[in-house]
């Protein structure tokens, strides 16, 4: 007498539908400030804070809070656009190069 098993139902991915599936966060650091915390408290809507940027800086471009490229800004009709001129350094992020 011979056992027949059913065949297996698990469906196996490609590798590439896997990745398509993970989630990344990105963030575009525009330049960086230090204000007393009684200044930051007594902001309010519509408040300006100056950045030790110019507009010709790089920005830094974050996947998942880490620095993965730099980057220039543009605008194109009624949008910004970010265009990726180079990889990050890590270091100069953390020591806050701009």
């Amino acid at each position: 007498m011979q056992v027949q098993t059913a065949p297996s139902e698990s469906v196996s991915e490609s590798p590439m539908s896997q990745i398509e599936a993970v989630e990344v966060e990105i963030s575009v650091v525009l330049g960086r400030s230090v204000l007393p915390m009684s200044q930051l408290l007594r902001m309010g809507r519509g408040a300006v804070i100056p950045l030790d940027a110019s507009e010709s800086d790089e920005v830094w471009i974050l996947a998942n809070n880490h620095p993965v490229a730099r980057g220039e800004i543009e605008i194109r009709e009624d949008r910004i656009a970010i265009t990726v001129t180079r990889a990050a350094d890590v270091y100069d992020f953390m020591a806050g190069a701009a």
